[in-house]
């Protein structure tokens, strides 16, 4: 009985962390796979959400619930605006130059946080179920994990749909797919790129609700170790794949969790190392990724 207690509490908190993780790399690829650029500013995205929670949380006493639809809607706008002033006027250009102006963008953020707000750790307010389990017959769930397992699946589900269901999800896996020929046929390109980014930074704000409330504070730099899950999922799964992006992101979930619980404590600390070397393993393997696309055999 404890066995399958033990299995139970690993699924769940596996496909929730997986669910996570998906939301992070599927933001990163849906960019990537049209403007074949790696958007490491993706998690100062993160960063607007999760300092927004603390601005209008500290500001006001509405509901949380709305004040984390603030933070998601201001990640979205943050980001249609780093696609409008910061990468369209370098869309033609170099891939380098591309790269390096996510990096300028990352930095430029960072700073202007630790410049205006504050480079200490501010304590957000949460709402209770972040810290709060249920206790069924022995298993032990986390409510935060149940909701963000629930928002996730119900997140990916509603972007499948506007992805298969709408002339602009059409659009959007059209150009993921050949972007030069999406806009031979007509299809206008800075709205589509605009829509692309937008659905990322929508990601992004849906992440920094439940990234934040795991540790319940925000600091500058608490976009860094989403962006680089991201990526690491991105290209376990596929880099240019959308599916790979969401395999990728509960590969490296499942595989998280399990180191967690199989590798003594003092080897704990090393666990980055592991998921690493496990990843390295894979590529050796596959390193088209999980899921090859058209776009994951052209160099990157």
């Amino acid at each position: 009985m404890e066995a399958w207690i033990q299995i139970l509490q690993f699924i769940i908190n596996a496909l929730s962390l997986g669910g996570l993780y998906a939301l992070m790399a599927l933001g990163l690829a849906l960019v990537y796979s049209i403007l074949r650029l790696v958007n490491f500013a993706y998690g100062e995205l993160v960063m607007v959400g999760g300092y927004t929670l603390l601005v209008v949380g500290a500001a006001t006493r509405i509901p949380w619930l709305f004040v984390a639809v603030i933070a998601v809607f201001a990640a979205v706008i943050a980001s249609v605006l780093l696609e409008r002033i910061a990468f369209r006027p370098v869309r033609h250009a170099s891939p380098n130059t591309m790269l390096i102006t996510s990096f300028a963008v990352s930095a430029f953020l960072q700073n202007a946080v630790l410049l205006f707000i504050s480079a200490r750790t501010k304590a957000v307010r949460i709402p209770p179920f972040f810290i709060e389990n249920i206790n069924v017959s022995g298993l032990l769930i986390s409510k935060s994990n149940i909701i963000t397992l629930v928002v996730s699946l119900g997140t990916l589900v509603l972007l499948s749909l506007f992805l298969t269901r709408t002339m602009m999800g059409t659009a959007l896996r059209a150009a993921a797919d050949d972007f030069v020929m999406t806009q031979l046929l007509g299809i206008r390109a800075n709205q589509v790129i605009a829509t692309a980014f937008a659905i990322s930074g929508g990601l992004a704000g849906v992440v920094s609700l439940f990234w934040i409330g795991r540790t319940g504070s925000v600091v500058p730099h608490i976009g860094l170790a989403p962006v680089l899950i991201a990526f690491v999922a991105s290209v376990i799964g596929g880099i240019g794949s959308l599916t790979g992006a969401v395999v990728g992101g509960y590969v490296l979930a499942f595989v998280t969790v399990a180191l967690n619980t199989i590798l003594p404590q003092e080897l704990l600390d090393f666990r980055q190392a592991f998921v690493f070397l496990i990843v390295i393993l894979v590529l050796l393997f596959r390193p088209q990724g999980l899921v090859s696309g058209k776009q994951s055999s052209e160099r990157i």
